[in-house]
């Protein structure tokens, strides 16, 4: 009798269920979308019960499309967008205001505090983050901030805090279960990824009382049960978006590496049992947490990738659909010495310079539009490359392969230019559902569907490997322009 893992991935605009078999076949999908709520500028919120009804209908339809017996679904793993942060009353589960998401910007001033207070360096240290609006600690304190009567609340313990996930289990077990995993813990800007522990320091700095936090555990164990047509069905695995492509793409040794190409990317190598402390700008991050015991994770964004292609697309009218990028770049037998800096929104690791901005250099009168489609192609591949730099100067680990997922993972031209570039291979996927995978995976060895991380690793199939086909003085060359281009960008908006 065949088993199957149903993954819950909840994601910043849509809500996702997949049901995979124990051959990782991928039986019924269905999405939902949800509204984006922006009060004020910068600001970005979601309604928590919006989150839990998109994600509760996929649920049932893929349920329902898939006509399997409920009796045979063996678990159900949960991934999210991480850092967003929920608040609800403990007896009710009504929430106390809008999540805030990890995307908005409201909270800076508070992060100033942090700084100011003298709390950078513990941070760092503690929580491996840099000290930022982007993660959940100050997103709570505005919340009880802002909400009447919450703090003494919070403290009465009648509030409870969580990011998505534990919305959403709380959501699935009746309000049994208040619990998150270490890789959501560990985006909190809050938590201690060396002691496993909430940090007292940091919450009392922010004077965020301890009982409103959940339960921290391992990603993949029975947490609690769900009822779906008369069945208790049981929730066997947790983890963050990234942790979960990471898990997903059979990153499980120290050195190995998955790269998300998506609006912005997202490149996580796992450091094993070893957390390093990134001297370029990078972050350090629980990777996966298996039996009490946890992986680390360096973790390096580049804020534009594919928002580049859409820019050139949208803003420019260069071509109508992002897919034809690929074919322009290739019309140009090379970039014709142009070089697009595609920092929109100031640049993130290594250089971390909030007011540089987008630049095209190299143009002459011989330029072409194909170059700078080009260009823009080849700038989201440069990034990663300084990316992959960055982690292995931080853990003197060398890259043998990068594995590849997400929407721009199927541009041809570009998978081939990032192998050139880093001088390493590129390995993309058989299934590109990696978040939502890796999670079934998690769930399923919770459960017995699957004995034990090699039983995965076999099942993990290549579609395709870039071989890198550059040579390296030409490949230095490249980086080298680049690198002069991206000067030109830096500190362009400052004052």
């Amino acid at each position: 009798m065949s088993k199957y893992i149903l993954s819950l991935d909840q994601g910043t605009t849509s809500s996702r269920a997949i049901l995979f078999d124990e051959q990782q076949n991928i039986i019924a999908i269905s999405q939902k979308e949800f509204t984006q709520i922006y009060p004020r500028e910068g600001w970005v919120e979601h309604n928590p019960m919006e989150i839990w009804s998109s994600q509760y209908s996929v649920m049932m339809e893929v349920v329902a499309q898939s006509g399997i017996q409920i009796s045979d679904l063996a678990a159900i793993g949960i991934t999210n967008q991480r850092e967003t942060t929920i608040i609800w009353d403990k007896a009710t589960g009504t929430p106390i205001y809008n999540a805030i998401v990890w995307q908005c910007r409201r909270t800076a001033p508070l992060v100033d505090e942090l700084v100011e207070k003298g709390l950078s360096d513990h941070i760092k240290a503690v929580t491996g983050l840099l000290p930022d609006a982007y993660f959940s600690a100050t997103k709570i304190r505005w919340i009880l901030d802002h909400v009447e009567g919450a703090q003494e609340r919070a403290e009465r313990g009648e509030l409870l805090f969580g990011t998505v996930d534990t919305w959403l289990l709380w959501k699935l077990t009746g309000g049994a279960v208040h619990v998150t995993d270490y890789t959501n813990a560990s985006r909190t800007m809050l938590y201690d990824i060396h002691k496993l522990d909430w940090d007292e320091t940091l919450l009392n700095a922010l004077n965020i009382p301890r009982v409103m936090l959940p339960e921290v555990r391992s990603s993949s164990e029975v947490y609690g049960h769900t009822e779906i047509l008369g069945v208790q069905v049981p929730i066997a695995g947790i983890a963050g978006d990234q942790q979960a492509a990471l898990f997903g793409q059979t990153c499980f040794a120290p050195g190995e590496a998955k790269n998300t190409y998506g609006t912005g990317c997202f490149l996580l190598m796992n450091t094993g049992d070893q957390p390093y402390e990134s001297k370029n700008g990078l972050v350090t991050t629980i990777g996966i947490g298996l039996k009490d015991k946890v992986q680390y994770a360096l973790e390096g964004s580049v804020f534009v990738g594919g928002a580049v292609i859409q820019w050139l697309r949208d803003e420019m009218r260069f071509f109508n659909e992002s897919r034809d990028a690929e074919y322009y770049a290739q019309k140009v037998k090379d970039n014709g010495g142009v070089y697009l800096v595609p920092a929109f929104t100031g640049l993130g690791a290594p250089n971390w310079d909030m007011y540089a901005r987008g630049c095209i250099v190299g143009i002459t009168r011989g330029t072409r539009r194909e170059h700078i489609i080009r260009a823009a192609q080849e700038s989201i591949a440069y990034q990663v490359a300084d990316l992959v730099k960055a982690m292995e100067s931080d853990t003197g680990l060398t890259l043998t392969s990068l594995k590849a997922d997400g929407g721009a993972s199927r541009d041809h031209f570009l998978m081939q230019f990032q192998a050139d570039v880093m001088g390493c291979k590129v390995r993309r996927p058989a299934i590109r559902e990696t978040t939502g995978l890796g999670v079934a995976y998690l769930a399923g060895l919770a459960v017995g569907v699957w004995k034990d991380l090699e039983e995965i690793k076999k099942l993990w199939e290549c579609d395709i490997v870039y071989e890198p086909q550059m040579s390296a003085e030409k490949r230095e060359y490249l980086m080298s322009q680049w690198h002069k281009a991206v000067q030109r960008s830096l500190g362009w908006a400052e004052k």
